[in-house]
């Protein structure tokens, strides 16, 4: 049985944060900052729709791409680094694309809840950057429904290295055209006015934001 330190902080914390990041990074954040914190309750919200914090009573919210809400503080953690990839039981049937423009006759994964999906932007080590349409015969709206898409073989799909470091590093999937890289995308908490004061969500931040920049592919 744990006890908490005298001045440790205690309450509820309300997080929203994507799902596929949640499921496979911040919840062992959140576990280890609640050992070291018993007396704090965490209610975790995963989803890949932004909500409005305020209206859903919510103190904090993890969130991957650019920002719109103004109103909110906001602190950024670093940019998270994607790479194209597949399995590579797909790769040895299906070959490897040499070029970006093979990428047209190959199966892709798309993520149908990000606009401007069905369009690839790829930045080469040299040169100006080149777009290819992506408009694949698999759609899904969920970042783990896209890994186990990619584990099975069913296509190319630009993800997280956060996302899929395990599997390249097993072995498992490749790198595609590793000259070129897909655009980063922004990583960001973002923090109700006000709560940031208060020792629990403060304390958490700090946590969350260190475990975040520790992440693969974060920089």
């Amino acid at each position: 049985m744990r006890f908490a330190a005298r001045g440790s902080p205690g309450g509820k914390i309300r997080i929203s944060c994507t799902a596929a990041l949640g499921v496979r990074h911040v919840q062992r954040a959140l576990f280890a900052f609640q050992d070291q914190h018993p007396n704090v309750s965490v209610d975790l919200r995963l989803s890949d729709v932004q909500i409005d914090l305020v209206r859903e009573a919510v103190d904090i919210a993890i969130r991957l791409g650019p920002l719109a809400d103004s109103s909110m503080q906001r602190r950024h953690i670093g940019n998270s680094r994607r790479v194209l990839v597949a399995s590579r039981a797909y790769l040895e049937e299906h070959g490897r694309p040499q070029r970006p423009d093979d990428l047209r006759h190959h199966q892709t994964i798309c993520m149908s809840n990000i606009v401007g999906s069905d369009m690839l932007v790829l930045h080469p080590q040299e040169g100006r950057p080149c777009s290819i349409p992506f408009d694949g015969r698999l759609l899904v709206d969920h970042g783990l429904a896209a890994r186990e898409a990619l584990r099975q073989g069913r296509g190319i799909a630009p993800a997280h290295v956060w996302l899929v470091d395990d599997l390249l590093q097993a072995g498992a999937m490749e790198q595609v055209l590793p000259d070129y890289a897909p655009e980063p995308v922004p990583l960001s908490i973002l923090i109700v006015p006000g709560r940031a004061r208060i020792k629990r969500i403060r304390s958490l931040i700090d946590a969350i934001s260190a475990a975040l920049k520790a992440l693969p592919g974060i920089g």
